[in-house]
């Protein structure tokens, strides 16, 4: 069943065409993921699909009784609302429902004796058993408690950017529409949210048109790719890794077309300038098809950011921050934090939202001023701080005074030294663009031009503050790459796993005012060992019989093991010898547990350089998984035979 049809779409921004005669069909059952660069118009179609931006020519069908529901990047909610006023403020009959329930069911809290009062609150009640409103209502409530948001009396004013967007996510998810339109969705959700929006989307039985950078999610949710690429859309089936053989397969036929027709121009130029002048009319005709071979414009359609940009030397010492605290007000944000970086380390932060991650990135490269604790960096450093808000960037400058003012010259990885203009060409600036203001720039390429006035500066430390936000996929891509060449530290703090994965070697999370233990990428291998973790502490923190340990007269617990949870009174079992096998075994422990390292080691360089293999990185990850079980239990066994000895 077709829900919407796009015909011959064309909207311009400027003298800029974002897309030209653009058709799509959206059907009953679509997951449609859309990409594109940055600033080719993939908002404003969302926004032209939604009935909320009308294009300058051509039609948007959507047919008769199919309701459209949109989520914006930056959606605009009444402040006066609740954060439950706001889930039902939608126009279908079961939001309405919802709303004068809660109307009722408010005012018969406020005024009992008002006459009709009770009345009403039996009908609606009554309407709500016969149209199953109570399980809407549960539903609305898990949704936004899965989101983040537990406070549903909270008036939506009060709230944080992140939470706003949270609370239109969880209207958008629970108003029963047919399609479903989203732009940007994972933005300011953490880790463990995205997981579960994953999982709600892929079970939800609506069609589904999403604007997203994420591709693990895009992998997981979608059944369709649709590139907005050199102004037409192009569909491919199947999610994002079928999507990047089949474009690849695609761009190859385009490759081989282009030199059939330069081959084609070659013979009939050649033959031009050989052919007698008797033959007139045959000449004439070749002529003219000479010429439209050459009208012909060929688009190879692989135009990407360049990122060949040098670091300077980073020394043996780059970063020591000891028993870092904070506070705002009554709000403790880091308490006792420590954290040290090593040369080479590439570490990335996650955690809850408002767990302050971006706090403890501003602390230590020095926006903010703890009220207790020690930072000191390395001589050799140079820190390049990519951060969420861009606020080095005047609306009202040129984009190539904005670069040519932080660095008229920039030094390229071989050496060479080129001017602003060019390096604005290589993060896909052309000329033209470069004399425009910066307010007239999309979003996302306020971004990149962000991302280029922090690595001009040739850092040799890295901390990246959400990049992925904003950020086009191949933007990503080409970053991704840069930071495999990239030989100094860094520290990202991201949601994106799939970013994580394949720029990072190892993952903490920050909770409670601290950095948890490191554990190494993937990201599926973190969240086990992470789990693990916690369970083994569980485990040794919990007395046998559900007994708790006594304790001594000095009223500290006894020394008595938990597993066992011996009274305090008990003697202590013999210390025992290890016997001769039991040596030996201990030896060739030792052995293979350098060697299990050493391989893990190898792997993590592997998974490092499979770039965006996905395939090759998923089966990597795979035997990673397989050698930490077996390093886990090497390690085990050699604590208990260390104790013995």
């Amino acid at each position: 069943m077709n829900l919407c049809t796009i015909q011959n779409l064309t909207k311009h921004l400027g003298e800029r065409f974002l897309f030209e005669d653009a058709n799509l069909l959206i059907n009953a059952g679509d997951r449609i993921g859309l990409i594109g660069v940055n600033g080719s118009g993939k908002s404003t179609l969302l926004r032209i699909v939604a009935g909320i931006d009308a294009p300058d020519s051509g039609t948007v069908t959507v047919w008769g009784g199919v309701r459209v529901e949109y989520l914006a990047q930056e959606p605009t909610l009444d402040d006066s609302l609740t954060v439950l006023e706001t889930i039902f403020a939608g126009e279908h009959p079961q939001m309405q429902l919802l709303r004068a329930y809660e109307e009722a069911a408010d005012a018969l809290l406020q005024t009992p004796q008002m006459p009709g009062v009770q009345e009403r609150m039996v009908a609606l009640t009554s309407e709500m058993d016969r149209t199953g409103g109570w399980s809407a209502e549960a539903d609305a409530k898990s949704i936004l408690t899965q989101l983040g948001i537990a406070q549903f009396s909270t008036r939506v004013g009060t709230l944080s950017g992140g939470q706003r967007k949270r609370v239109a996510l969880a209207r958008a998810l629970i108003d029963p529409a047919d399609l479903l339109i989203l732009d940007e969705p994972t933005n300011h959700i953490d880790a463990a949210t995205v997981e579960w929006l994953e999982t709600y989307l892929a079970q939800m039985p609506r069609a589904l048109l999403m604007v997203t950078h994420d591709r693990y999610f895009l992998d997981r949710v979608v059944n369709r790719i649709v590139e907005l690429d050199r102004r037409q859309l192009v569909s491919y089936t199947g999610n994002y890794s079928r999507y990047l053989e089949d474009r690849d397969a695609r761009h190859e036929r385009e490759a081989e077309a282009e030199q059939k027709r330069q081959k084609l121009l070659r013979r009939e130029l050649e033959w031009l300038r050989r052919s007698p002048m008797a033959r007139g009319t045959k000449q004439k005709a070749r002529q003219q098809r000479a010429q439209e071979l050459m009208q012909i414009a060929h688009d190879s359609g692989q135009e990407t950011v360049a990122m060949a940009l040098a670091s300077q030397r980073l020394g043996k010492q780059v970063l020591h921050a000891r028993d870092i605290e904070l506070a705002f007000d009554q709000d403790v944000i880091l308490q006792g934090l420590d954290l040290e970086l090593e040369p080479g380390a590439r570490i990335g932060i996650m955690g809850p939202n408002g767990a302050g991650k971006s706090t403890l990135l501003d602390v230590l490269a020095g926006r903010l001023t703890p009220q207790r604790g020690s930072i000191e960096w390395g001589d050799t450093v140079t820190l390049g701080y990519y951060d969420q808000t861009s606020i080095d960037l005047d609306p009202n400058q040129r984009v190539i005074e904005f670069i040519q003012n932080e660095a008229p010259l920039i030094r390229t990885r071989d050496g060479e030294r080129i001017e602003a203009a060019q390096m604005l060409e290589w993060f896909l600036f052309p000329r033209p663009m470069q004399w425009g203001r910066i307010g007239s720039l999309s979003g996302g390429e306020r971004r990149r031009l962000y991302l280029l006035r922090t690595l001009i500066h040739q850092p040799n430390v890295l901390f990246l503050d959400e990049p992925t936000n904003d950020l086009d996929i191949q933007t990503l891509a080409v970053l991704e790459e840069f930071l495999d060449h990239f030989t100094g530290c860094l520290v990202v703090v991201s949601h994106d796993r799939y970013f994580l994965d394949r720029t990072v070697d190892f993952l903490t999370v920050l909770e409670g005012g601290k950095l948890g233990p490191r554990y190494p990428t993937p990201y599926s291998v973190f969240l086990r060992l992470q789990q693990e973790a916690a369970a083994n502490n569980a485990t040794r923190n919990r007395p046998s019989n559900g007994a708790h340990a006594p304790a001594t007269e000095s009223g500290t617990e006894s020394a008595a093991s938990p597993r066992t949870s011996q009274p305090a009174t008990a003697t202590a079992a013999p210390a025992r010898k290890l016997t001769w096998r039991e040596q030996q075994e201990l030896g060739k422990l030792e052995t293979r547990i350098q060697k299990l390292e050493a391989t893990k080691e190898e792997l993590l360089t592997a998974i490092n350089g499979a770039g965006s293999d996905y395939l090759e990185m998923e089966k990597l990850a795979r035997r990673m998984e397989s050698l930490d079980t077996e390093l886990e239990t090497a390690l085990e066994r050699w604590m208990e035979l260390a104790e013995y000895a």
